[in-house]
Formats: structure tokens, C-alpha cells, sequence
């Protein structure tokens, strides 16, 4: 099951997503999106749990919890609309 994570720390980088969610259960990646032209990021990322009950165990836990002194939010990840409206 693929998560989202919001309202990440700007500091917080993928080693530190991984593990806090590897203390819930397996996790496949975890992934902090980036802005393409700053490098900064965009206080938000993804982690990839390859087990749905350890993944449902995690927005259970984890949603609302603090996190480098942000309450993060933890949901399942809506899919990307096909196309979408990328401008180049």
C-alpha cells in the first residue's frame, strides 16, 4: 500500500521516513518530494508498505503523531489522475 505523508519537517530526509514506519512494519520506500528547482522539500512525501495491514496499523499510529516537532498526517495515497496537467 502506497502512504502519503504530510506536513513533514523540511529537514526530515528518506533514511528518516523509512524508519520511523520500519518500527510499524516492512516498508518498500520511502520517497520526500523534492522541488525540482529549489532542492528544497516540499514538506511531504510517500512510503511504500508491502503489507496492507502493517501499512493500516501505520495511519493508525502515525497519523497525528509529532515528528521532528511536526504533527505529521498519514493517509492512503490517492493515485495520480492519468495525464494530469503538468506544464513544461
Amino acid at each position: 500500500m502506497n502512504l502519503y505523508i504530510g506536513n513533514l519537517s523540511y529537514a526530515t530526509k528518506d533514511n528518516d521516513l523509512k524508519s520511523l514506519f520500519e518500527e510499524v512494519g516492512e516498508v518498500s520506500s520511502a520517497k520526500i518530494i523534492m522541488d525540482r528547482i529549489s532542492g528544497r522539500s516540499k514538506g511531504f512525501g510517500f512510503v511504500e508498505m508491502p503489507n496492507d495491514d502493517e501499512a493500516r496499523k501505520a495511519i493508525e499510529n502515525l497519523n497525528g503523531y509529532s515528528f521532528n516537532n511536526r504533527e505529521i498526517t498519514v493517509s492512503e495515497a490517492r493515485p495520480r489522475p492519468e495525464g494530469g496537467d503538468r506544464r513544461y
